[in-house]
């Protein structure tokens, strides 16, 4: 099929998976719904898409560890950082050396630098397959933060892993000493690679735009191409362009926060950013429901190989991997959170000891996913020899089992687990937002005032200036009202602001649908349409937030 049309078909597969999802009467995850219409493409529409693992690599994987660095709460992060640095670090190392010796233990035929890269590429989570499943049940903010906290890292960490292991697979060497020494390189060398590109690129972009003007267009493809870059920049001279994308997207976040961006660059970016998100995840998981049928059959010859007659021996392997690593992680977490109880001297207080469920709410939720697939489909085509890569069919089809057996597990015993569990109470986030929207609201009746008084001063129209002002003073007044009263009078007032958001919301529907009526009429041009419907749904936006 032309590479064209096989895009296309990809794309529209997506789309019609996400309308699948939401027909089911059963809470399934969308990647499960995209892996079985991958499957489904594969042996109805006998479609195989040569995959080449460089170019997979480099499409997908920047721009979604972009978005989620750059997406991510930065005070959170850090609020957290101890937890996340112990289960995107400390949990890498353990799951790479646990599953890589338990794999070349149940599989001596495969090699056990390949058994370590298949380790590699199974330690990094998806938190988009979690949020995916957090759509229908609720998972605590806290324990969110944390999984998106340490899939950002430990996509970088499991994946240079990955490296090291197949570098020790073509050489038949490996040093730690040497080993230690690269990673130092390849890590710093790719943060570095991530924020200067990005500050760079930030800083130029102000740069013109002080000077000749915002235009927000050409800001958000830049926004698009910064991932890339990194990417590119680090790997040029051998270092993480994984965590040069991380980076970048933390830094993004750092210097999108600025005046200068125009309010529609922020508006259209966060938009265009979602439809780049859902399509790329969602290919991902529809690639490998197209790739798992061949790569079943590749790995069923090579057990057979290995002394099996059954191919069932796949589905064995792939559920002791997967029970493996739920245990590997289970043991981890709890000793994580045992020490940083520890730390903070509450370990005689019986309240903080973690249960046992919250321990398996957090291993269960450490599903597999995208940067799984994206990895392990790097592995060498070839030996520098020309023989082919030991057990690569193999690998690929086990990954493959534990990606989906992760995700079934999620979707069957995370709702389970997750009834009554509770995390160390936070400061609720609507009293900060709260505090937010009253400072906010006396900051612009200050300048407000300001306003009105530089431009009615001398004029003969002062009366319609403060009128003006009076309506807009009117309106932030009920806001400070909204957030900062407590009692009867602010439950009172919050219910006013309540019936009158219902009632702007259906005086906006009234106002759409007369402008469409005016439009089918011929009383209406379409440029005039498309800009009036446009504000109608930004305000529609605005009262829905």
């Amino acid at each position: 099929m032309d590479p064209v049309m096989v895009v296309l078909f990809l794309v529209f597969a997506v789309v019609v998976s996400g309308l699948l999802s939401r027909m089911l009467p059963v809470a399934i995850p969308r990647p499960l719904v995209q892996i079985a219409l991958g499957v489904a493409i594969g042996l109805v529409a006998h479609l195989r898409v040569e995959l080449d693992p460089e170019i997979f690599f480099l499409l997908f994987l920047p721009p979604l560890l972009f978005l989620d660095g750059w997406r991510i709460p930065n005070d959170e992060l850090y609020k957290n950082r101890a937890t996340i640095l112990e289960l995107a670090l400390g949990l890498v190392v353990f799951t790479v050396v646990g599953a890589g010796l338990l794999i070349h233990a149940m599989i001596p035929a495969m090699p056990m630098p390949v058994a370590f890269a298949l380790a590699a590429v199974l330690s990094p989570t998806d938190p988009i397959a979690v949020s995916a499943i957090a759509e229908r049940v609720h998972v605590p903010k806290r324990m969110m933060r944390i999984l998106e906290g340490e899939s950002l890292l430990n996509d970088a960490s499991g994946l240079v892993c990955l490296r090291f292991a197949i570098a020790a697979a073509l050489t038949g060497t490996f040093s730690f000493f040497n080993a230690g020494l690269t990673f130092l390189w390849v890590a710093l060398g790719g943060i570095a690679a991530g924020v200067a590109v990005t500050w760079v690129i930030t800083w130029v972009q102000d740069r013109t735009s002080a000077r000749f003007g915002p235009e927000s267009t050409s800001q958000i493809l830049v926004s698009v191409l910064i991932p890339f870059t990194a990417y590119l920049a680090a790997e040029e001279v051998h270092c993480s362009g994984i965590l040069a994308a991380v980076a970048a997207g933390v830094t993004m976040s750092a210097t999108a926060a600025s005046e200068r961006t125009p309010a529609t660059a922020r508006v259209r970016g966060n938009a265009l950013w979602d439809v780049v998100q859902f399509a790329a995840n969602g290919i991902i998981f529809v690639l490998l429901g197209e790739q798992l049928p061949w790569v079943v059959n590749d790995a069923v010859e090579t057990v057979h190989l290995i002394g099996h007659r059954s191919s069932w021996w796949l589905a064995v392997y792939a559920l002791a991997i997967n029970a493996g690593l739920l245990l590997l992680r289970f043991a981890w977490v709890w000793v994580s959170l045992q020490l940083t109880l520890f730390r903070e001297g509450r370990r005689a207080d019986a309240k903080a000891t973690p249960g046992w469920r919250l321990v398996a709410t957090v291993s269960l939720a450490g599903v597999r996913g995208a940067t799984t697939l994206a990895g392990i489909l790097t592995l060498p085509l070839a030996m520098p020899n020309g023989l082919p890569f030991p057990a690569r069919a193999l690998a690929i089809c086990l990954a493959a089992g534990v990606i989906v057996l992760s995700l079934v597990a999620a979707s069957i015993f995370l709702p389970v687990l997750l009834k009554g569990v509770e995390l160390p109470e936070e400061p609720p986030a609507h009293e900060e937002e709260a505090r937010a929207r009253v400072a906010t609201a006396e900051a612009a009746i200050a300048g407000l005032q300001r306003s009105m008084r530089e431009i009615a001063e001398g004029s003969k129209d002062a009366g319609v200036y403060l009128a003006a002002a009076a309506r807009i003073t009117d309106f932030y007044r009920a806001r400070i009202a909204e957030h900062s009263l407590e009692g009867e009078p602010a439950e009172r007032a919050r219910q006013t602001l309540g019936i009158e958001r219902e009632l702007r919301l259906a005086a906006l529907q009234a106002e759409r649908a007369e402008i469409f009526r005016s439009v089918r009429e011929r009383q209406l041009g379409d440029a005039a349409a498309r800009k009036l419907v446009r504000e109608l749904d930004l305000l529609e936006a605005r009262y829905r937030a």
